[in-house]
């Protein structure tokens, strides 16, 4: 037998290779203690507009632009809470290290919460761009513009592994838009726990998730108007374990701006809330006062107000917030009670973030209407809102009228709920999320009654001792899909049906206070629409899976029928059937809420008994959303 005899030079590469990998294997053996990420900025992506070259975001010269962060509020050591989330973005001005390329670094963290928050992007290096999109169409991948949204890739895989309208692998399609590595968290306590973090691409990602989307890219040879987009992306934490460090992915191209636990919320429970549907053009409002009336749920002895400036290209600034009693229409019983922001009377909330109030001493009847009114000193042209508020609230004339009782300041009213879109209280044992569409946000109830199936249920919630008094969340959405967006999830728009619910469930579900159980009531629209069962169910499954995975009791309510609207059609009814089916039988979900049970024709299951219905065929009007609240057995939840 021959042997094979290595030549010196052949000696000399293998060594020179090992050598940087034994190095790198030692490093890793001999880590040094975590350090702030701060401490860590390897990479500069932000640029002065007049010194592009002072910044290299990807690799191909590319960069974000400094002034258009100061336009959407994104300023250096800004605090940004993203759902739910408090992250700083980075302090160094342009033209200095600003982030951290995700290559196994150990950051230090601290803090107990649910989830741990990274505000990121991902990029292509040299390819950039054209390269992701080269990278779909070589897939067969539809352009990010007309494929559903980036959740329904996830989705599909974990049904079938394969999109069923393209063919593509959902996992080779995500290397063209998106970045993604495993971590550790490691916890005092000498506990740990692995991360799996996907970072969108900054160029070509959804902007259905984005936290914030600039118009420009600087790059060595001028600015372009192409959008950059930037993300906040959560992943699950050890509940209860206090946070000591994180080992970022080994993940060439994810870049990590900012990292935060997001805290738990123990002593207070979700009260009231909206979901943001979109961003249409209001008013203009300039020195306005919005007086807008909410309904709790439940009760308590201290109060604390949430505003969200979701899918804003611009800061909006709040002046001054009240609270009060509602006594009729716009008018207070009482004076209304002026909240703070940290110590301060109003508050500036960039582009894509959220502000709380500070907490307020202030008794919160249960089961009644607050007034929270907020004065924006500057011209808001287009705002983040909720539509269908079936509740009437109130705009003033020119003016600061906060601290008004009287009802005569406020001449106009409003159907919609802007800007607001959560009211906590101090105490209780926490909140159940129910998340749906038109049927769940109230659509032909009767308007200013409160009889929506979330009022109803939380009534029942207040009247019983079988179980906790728990807070009752409307995060429904009307014309909302669970796999497709209906809002893009940027820039002004007449559509404000949301995104879809994949997309959103991190904001109104995940990040809400003191979630413990979710109820997903949606699908009636996909369905309608063209959406198959096996993608409804995918999405379903989806939304379960990643429920539980952060602590939450998952329940599904089957879809109800519809026949003699004009789109339910015979087709359309026989997907909606094999997803109650799947729904009922497949055991994904912690239990079901047989809403088609409840509200069927026994004579004709495909249309709802007519007792039940609001003479539209898709919506049941008040004694058939009574009938939905009343069928819930309250231990489910």
């Amino acid at each position: 037998m021959r042997r094979r005899v290595c030549s010196s030079a052949v000696v000399l590469a293998l060594f020179a290779a090992l050598v940087p990998w034994t190095s790198a294997r030692a490093a890793t053996a001999q880590r040094a203690e975590p350090l702030p990420l701060e401490r860590l900025f390897d990479n500069t992506a932000v640029s002065d507009d007049a010194r592009p070259g002072e910044a290299d975001f990807d690799g191909s010269g590319a960069s974000l632009s400094a002034q258009d962060l100061t336009a959407a509020g994104w300023t250096p050591g800004a605090q940004l809470t993203v759902q739910g989330a408090r992250l700083t973005w980075p302090r160094p001005r342009p033209g200095e290290p600003d982030n951290v390329r995700a290559d196994g670094q150990d950051v230090r963290v601290s803090g107990r919460g649910g989830a741990l928050a990274f505000l990121v992007a991902g990029t292509d290096g040299a390819r950039g761009a054209a390269g992701a999109r080269r990278c779909r169409e070589a897939m067969g991948v539809p352009p990010l513009e007309r494929s559903r949204e980036w959740g329904s890739a996830e989705a599909r895989r974990a049904e079938h592994g394969r999109s069923l309208d393209t063919g593509w692998s959902a996992p080779e399609a995500e290397q063209c838009d998106a970045v993604s590595g495993s971590g550790t968290v490691a916890y005092t306590n000498g506990a740990r726990s692995a991360y799996r973090l996907t970072a969108p691409d900054w160029r070509t990602g959804p902007l259905a998730t984005k936290a914030v989307a600039l118009p420009h890219l600087n790059t060595p040879g001028g600015q372009l108007a192409e959008q950059a987009r930037l993300y906040v992306v959560t992943v699950p934490l050890v509940t209860g374990r206090e946070v000591a460090s994180v080992r970022l992915p080994h993940a060439a191209g994810m870049h990590v701006f900012a990292v935060a636990v997001r805290a738990s919320t123990p002593g207070w429970t979700g009260s009231w809330t909206t979901s943001t549907g979109g961003y249409p053009t209001v008013g203009p409002w300039t020195d306005r006062t919005l007086r807008l009336v909410v309904h709790t749920s439940v009760g308590g002895p201290r109060v604390r107000l949430r505003f969200d400036n979701t899918f804003a290209a611009a800061p909006v600034r709040i002046g001054s917030a009240t609270v009060a009693v509602q006594e009729a229409g716009a008018a207070a019983r009482g004076t209304p009670v002026p909240v703070a922001f940290r110590g301060a009377a109003g508050v500036g909330i960039p582009a894509g973030a959220q502000a709380y109030s500070d907490p307020l001493g202030f008794d919160v009847p249960a089961d009644a209407n607050l007034l929270v009114s907020f004065h924006l000193p500057g011209t808001v042209p287009a705002a983040p809102v909720h539509r269908l508020a079936q509740q009437r609230s109130y705009l003033s004339g020119p003016g600061d009228h906060t601290a008004d009782a009287s009802a005569a300041p406020y001449p106009t009213v409003l159907t919609s709920w802007p800007l607001l879109t959560g009211v906590d209280v101090g105490g209780g044992p926490g909140s159940v999320v129910l998340f749906g569409d038109s049927i769940t946000d109230g659509d032909k109830s009767t308007p200013d009654a409160n009889r929506r199936w979330p009022n109803v249920l939380a009534t029942r919630l207040l009247n019983q001792t079988v179980v906790p008094r728990y807070g009752v969340l409307n995060q429904g959405i009307s014309g909302n899909r669970v796999v497709t967006d209906r809002y893009p999830g940027d820039g002004v728009s007449t559509d404000t049906a949301g995104v879809s619910a994949l997309n959103r469930f991190d904001r109104d579900v995940l990040a809400q206070t003191s979630a413990r159980t979710a109820v997903v009531f949606e699908g009636v629209n996909d369905v309608r629409w063209g959406t198959t069962a096996e993608q409804v169910i995918a999405g379903l499954r989806e939304i379960a899976d990643r429920g539980r995975a952060r602590g939450l009791r998952m329940l599904a309510a089957t879809i109800l029928p519809c026949e003699g609207e004009t789109r339910c059609t015979a087709a359309a009814d026989a997907e909606r059937v094999a997803v109650n089916a799947w729904i009922r039988d497949s055991g994904v979900f912690d239990g079901v809420l047989d809403f088609d049970g409840v509200l069927r024709d026994p004579a004709h299951p495909a249309r709802i008994l007519p007792a039940y219905d609001s003479g539209d065929h898709l919506h049941p009007g008040d004694a058939g959303l009574a009938a939905l609240a009343e069928s819930v057995d309250l231990r489910l939840l």
